[in-house]
């Protein structure tokens, strides 16, 4: 591939659940790989990538506090996944040849390195992909506003959201086939129709930062490129 990003800094939001695969719960290798690889596809064409993994394959926060365990703890043991996660993801980029580093919002500088944001923004400059674990490293706040504040931090041209879906529809198009896909939508759009893209604060946060969230299907080979050339099916949601 060859043809210029449109975006030339991203960061990549990537479900826990779009790591599952086929499966059930946990890991799927292969997924993760073929990720990885369309990753290393975005790097060979010029763009500088950050990542931030969700916890929903290993364990949810709001799961946990909804059978009984105290919301901050449950959501520390999400974020803790979300560290597994991101680790996987950080083995796979490697193994294609991907410098790679993994900084998270909660020390444990065993595994990893513990989040500066001139350090990561730095990483990125020398071209290594950058994962963002842990979340924000509170509880209370999603894996999306975790992706929202971190791509404000880098300065990021667009902040690309993998899903289910090639972008954001009136309705669940698994559910609803005369749903409509949107090409183009204002955070406006999204916050009072309460369209389930990203939570409400990591749609303000966008909007206070003036970052473009790209919504696409992570799950179709190579899209994650064709979007970042402009070729690629998606929802921008911008101003």
């Amino acid at each position: 591939m060859s043809t210029a990003p449109v975006y030339r800094r991203v960061l990549l939001k990537i479900s826990g659940e779009a790591l599952m695969g086929n499966g059930s719960y946990g890991l799927e290798l292969g997924t993760v790989d073929r990720i990885a690889a369309e990753v290393k596809e975005a790097v060979g064409i010029g763009a500088e990538v950050c990542l931030v993994t969700g916890a929903g394959n290993i364990f949810r926060g709001l799961k946990g506090a909804a059978a009984g365990m105290d919301r901050a703890t449950a959501d520390y043991m999400g974020m803790l996944a979300t560290v597994m996660n991101a680790l996987a993801m950080q083995n796979a980029l490697e193994r294609t040849g991907v410098d790679t580093r993994v900084l998270s919002a909660i020390p444990m500088t065993t595994v990893c390195e513990p989040y500066i944001r001139r350090r990561a923004i730095r990483h990125m400059e020398k071209g290594r992909v950058v994962i963002f674990a842990a979340g924000t490293g509170n509880p209370f706040f999603t894996t999306d506003t975790a992706a929202a504040l971190r791509a404000a931090e880098m300065g990021v041209n667009a902040l690309m959201k993998g899903t289910q879906v090639d972008g954001v529809y009136t309705a669940d198009p698994k559910k609803d086939p005369k749903a409509q896909r949107f090409d183009k939508l204002s955070y406006m759009d999204v916050l009072s129709r309460d369209l389930k893209v990203m939570d409400a604060a990591a749609v303000s946060l966008a909007r206070e930062s003036g970052i473009p969230i790209v919504v696409f299907n992570i799950h179709e080979r190579m899209n994650f490129v064709r979007v970042l050339q402009g070729k690629g099916p998606c929802t921008v949601i911008s101003t």
